[in-house]
């Protein structure tokens, strides 16, 4: 007999059914609400059909006193029912936040920068804000309806029936906003996130666009994206607002109506006047929880919407095993096969990439732009994966180590460089809570960098500011660079570390790559300017994403020269000369 395979539950699913003994509790409290619900119905009934006959105060004292106690106790229980679905939403946030912050880095890595890159965290904030909502407790009470609706039949048959037939209206209505709401909330969500890239793209690009008499028009891009947004908006807004407001007025018609019916009944003696308001009470406090769940539809539907794209995320996106710790690696870098599409895409960017390097070896690498250099050494660092073929370390695939234990024997210096809100030194320290400050200021003098630095206002503790806005591109990269030498990593890629320095920058720069090589590292460095290149013996040339030529340095110049130089270079001279005359 086949076995039906297990279905594999959410990680957003096992995080909610962590908190189901918070559920089970709210659960509890909803049966004790709604039960104390009926104390204001129950208080009027008793008025009218004993206290003013009986003109009796003792009587009405005590009714006064035990409906008092009455609502106190439900207050409570309301109060603690929201506090604890409040903190639901703040355990599911605990529980997820680091896997949404890490699929939120990674995403870029695997699906290119299509998507919005903070939606996760938005998406996140949405589920959780809406389980500390009202709406969560409207869905917890809508199952006591029938409750109601059997006990307006028990008072009499004609005012359940008017009962019964609001709550169907009001349900369809409910479940008309369902329909008509979702495709206008979708389309709120699209243009909120164009939106939110125009005006995130554009804070980017700031000097680009005051320098190039550019603001203006991207300030009119921006007004019609934000026009398309609103409008979107306003769509989703009036269609749950509408309704919203039809369910109002329905519901106080019903309760007219229930009045009316009950005093049909009194007048025909089939009824006595404390069930017309407590039939009143029952009928409205019995739809109540439908007039509030469409109030929060909107809310909900978000929520739901968040819940599916996390979802959906998070199953793409798997969170990484943990991996057997390897040895650092010491001796060797291989490429074998290589092949990289870039993420989000599928056409080939580099095709069949080979070569290995040992210990101690400078690697330069060369070629015209759009040759794949950068896409190249985002494969050697393990930012992209490849779509054929591997990267080893000492003959281990770079996929068998995780990201953070493969980052302490790597050292990036990427083609944009961009520091993190912090401090000099924690930015050369990689933001390490252990890090000492002789391997911090060591980084930096393999770098070139300690004197720069110690002549800034605050020395290491210089705040650089967000995206490193408080240096100059140049100190910028030199920083960058003194993080990617610190701790002595084994494997150091560096993407054009020369655009942004001077001939001190340059000089630095030269050393630093001879020093590491000294100590047994391998440094690879992306290259258009031939200063780059000074301190490595081995180049790779690049073209159209393939190998042209890969071996020492003076041979393959050799080669590039050959292939560049003028067969007639006599006559070159002789037109130079006749151009000069």
């Amino acid at each position: 007999m086949a076995v039906a395979p297990a279905v594999r539950r959410s990680e957003l699913g096992e995080a909610l059914r962590a908190c189901r003994s918070a559920f089970i509790g709210v659960g509890l409290m909803s049966c004790m609400i709604n039960l104390l619900y009926l104390t204001g119905s129950m208080f009027m009934l008793q008025v009218y059909d004993r206290v003013l006959p009986s003109r009796s105060v003792p009587t009405l004292v005590g009714l006064v006193v035990i409906a008092a106690g009455l609502y106190m106790a439900q207050g409570v229980l309301d109060l603690l029912r929201g506090r604890i679905l409040g903190r639901v939403g703040t355990s599911l946030d605990e529980a997820l936040n680091a896997r949404v912050f890490d699929t939120v880095v990674r995403m870029p890595l695997m699906m290119g920068n299509r998507t919005e890159g903070l939606l996760p965290l938005r998406d996140l904030d949405n589920v959780r804000s809406f389980l500390g909502s009202m709406g969560p407790g409207a869905f917890f009470d809508l199952p006591w309806l029938p409750f109601y609706m059997a006990i307006c039949f028990a008072f009499h048959w004609l005012l359940g029936v008017t009962a019964l037939v609001g709550a169907v209206i009001l349900v369809t209505l409910t479940l008309i906003t369902e329909y008509m709401s979702r495709s206008p909330a979708k389309e709120a969500m699209t243009l909120a996130a164009r939106r939110n890239d125009l005006a995130a793209s554009s804070r980017r690009n700031a000097e680009v666009l005051v320098a190039m008499g550019m603001a203006g028009r991207m300030n009119k891009r921006w007004n019609e994206a934000n026009e398309d947004y609103l409008a979107g908006n306003q769509r989703a807004s009036d269609v749950t607002g509408g309704l919203g407001a039809v369910a109002k007025v329905l519901r106080m018609m019903l309760q007219s109506s229930v009045l009316a019916v009950g005093a049909y009944l009194v007048i025909h003696q089939e009824a006595t006047g404390g069930i017309i308001i407590a039939g009143s009470i029952l009928s409205a406090r019995a739809l109540a929880p439908v007039d509030l769940a469409i109030a929060h539809w909107k809310g909900f539907v978000a929520a739901r919407q968040s819940w599916q794209r996390l979802n959906r995320l998070l199953q793409q996106m798997p969170a990484r095993p943990e991996q057997t710790l390897l040895q650092p690696p010491t001796r060797r870098l291989s490429v074998e096969g290589v092949s990289m599409v870039a993420p989000g895409d599928q056409r080939l960017i580099v095709q069949d990439i080979s070569f290995a390097v040992e210990a101690g070896t400078g690697l330069g690498v060369i070629g015209p732009s759009g040759s794949g250099k950068s896409s190249l050494i985002r494969a050697l660092v393990g930012v992209w994966t490849p779509a054929r073929g591997k990267v080893r370390l000492d003959g281990a695939a770079l996929d068998q180590w995780s990201s953070d234990v493969l980052g302490r024997y790597v050292g990036y210096l990427p083609q944009d460089v961009e520091l993190f809100n912090g401090s000099v030194a924690q930015n050369i320290s990689r933001f390490d809570p252990e890090a000492k400050s002789e391997g911090i200021i060591a980084a930096a003098k393999e770098a070139g960098v300690h004197e720069m630095i110690i002549k800034m206002r605050e020395g290491y503790d210089t705040q650089v500011g967000e995206q490193g806005s408080a240096l100059s591109a140049g100190q910028a990269q030199r920083v960058a660079l003194a993080r990617a030498l610190y701790g002595n990593p084994f494997l150091i890629v560096l993407d054009e570390p020369n655009s942004n320095l001077d001939s001190d920058g340059d000089e630095a720069l030269t050393r630093a790559v001879r020093a590491a090589r000294e100590r047994g590292a391998i440094v690879v460095v992306v290259a258009h300017r031939p200063v780059g290149i000074e301190g490595v013996d081995q180049l790779l040339v690049l073209k159209e994403g393939r190998m042209q030529t890969f071996g020492p340095k003076e041979t393959v110049l050799g080669q590039v020269l050959q292939r560049v130089a003028p067969p007639t270079p006599i006559k070159i001279v002789a037109d130079a000369g006749a151009a000069k005359s």
